[in-house]
């Protein structure tokens, strides 16, 4: 999406009807008949597969593979750092494809290159052209073109999930985790009452809602959820109270967007920071990495570290490190798609030491 934005490209979306149900089947696979199809003296008999069926565990990556060389076949080739992102070059005008189960995303500089694969998806395929895109994966695209400008927000989702959990009527709060509050297993249940209180708390369910959210377009979530999701074996209240405010936060943040736009400098730039002991319970810190491409995040990740640090500067060096991964990651994903000249620059990584001080790292590849 800030691809789409910096470089105007034209974004349009394909929805593939049944498309398990095109996988070529590799084993032998039989099947009991269905209820009412079977002749009279011939119940006892099975039915023997002969393409890939919804429910079958090996469906959806024969469908994949099916998918793959099928576009492959018309000159598309993958990245191979994200195998569902295809690419095909036509001189100065390209198509990039994105392929998510049967969601498809298509973004091209030539519109009449975009149309063709259109053409020849519908021609192999059984295919819903949705136009423009606007909805996908529970995320909608608001576009200004004039402005070079998208904005990816989950508002519908967030609604839906306030309902879910009785909240769609709360009073929004300023921020999901305030400085103060500590979660700790200490505050899990401990008697049989305790336990009884929170068997119908839905916590599990609470935690995975708000990690979809996080994960799509909300890096203001990554750190509450990160917290939450440690005690999902044995909630108490202190720990659904606080599930409930970030429910709050986001009743009051649920129009948010991430909005992408054409910049000058198109260069990936990375910020890494730690707490130090902010477990309660291990006395681990926790890391935070985003990393902003055409004016907002691209990337984000909040995590508990593998080991206890023994001072602030241990624990800002292992954010780096794990800031530093993602970054060739990033780097590496962002060659493949070959139109990206200023990625080939060293990627700035900045990080907030406890004398907030602003440290700056160069990454490089090794040939740099």
């Amino acid at each position: 999406m800030a691809l789409v934005a910096h470089f105007d490209l034209h974004l349009h979306q394909m929805d593939v009807k049944t498309a398990f149900l095109n996988g070529e089947l590799i084993e032998e696979i039989y099947m009991k008949q269905p209820d009412g199809f079977g002749s009279k003296g011939e119940e006892n008999l099975v039915c023997k597969l002969q393409k890939s069926i919804y429910g079958l565990k090996q469906a959806s990556r024969q469908w994949y593979l099916k998918f793959d060389e099928v576009v492959k076949s018309q000159g598309f080739i993958d990245n191979p750092l994200d195998e569902c992102i295809y690419m095909k070059f036509n001189g100065r005008n390209f198509i990039l494809m994105l392929l998510y189960v049967d969601d498809i995303l298509l973004a091209s500089s030539n519109l009449s290159m975009l149309h063709d694969t259109k053409r020849m998806l519908s021609d192999h395929f059984d295919m819903s052209d949705l136009g423009e895109a606007n909805y996908v994966l529970g995320i909608e695209i608001s576009r200004d073109r004039e402005r070079k400008m998208i904005g990816l927000c989950q508002k519908a989702y967030i609604e839906k999930v306030l309902r879910r959990f009785n909240m769609g009527n709360c009073t929004g709060c300023d921020v999901p985790f305030s400085k103060g509050d500590k979660l700790s297993s200490e505050q899990s249940p401990k008697t049989e009452q305790e336990r009884l209180e929170m068997k119908d708390k839905p916590y599990a369910s609470l935690v995975g809602s708000l990690m979809y959210a996080q994960v799509c377009t909300r890096p203001d979530l990554a750190f509450c959820i990160s917290v939450l999701g440690r005690f999902q074996s044995n909630p108490g209240q202190a720990h659904w109270i606080a599930g409930k405010k970030v429910l709050r936060y986001l009743q009051r943040t649920k129009e948010y967007k991430l909005v992408y736009r054409k910049v000058e400098n198109l260069q990936l730039e990375g910020y890494a920071d730690a707490d130090f002991a902010g477990c309660q319970d291990t006395k681990k810190c926790t890391s935070g990495v985003v990393f902003l491409f055409a004016g907002a995040a691209v990337a984000w990740k909040s995590m508990k570290q593998q080991y206890v640090s023994t001072s602030t500067m241990q624990a800002e060096f292992l954010a780096v490190y794990e800031a530093t991964s993602m970054a060739m990651w990033l780097k590496n994903f962002m060659s493949m798609l070959r139109i990206v000249d200023s990625i080939q620059k060293p990627i700035q990584l900045w990080n907030d030491n406890k004398l907030q001080k602003i440290e700056k790292f160069r990454v490089c590849n090794r040939s740099n």
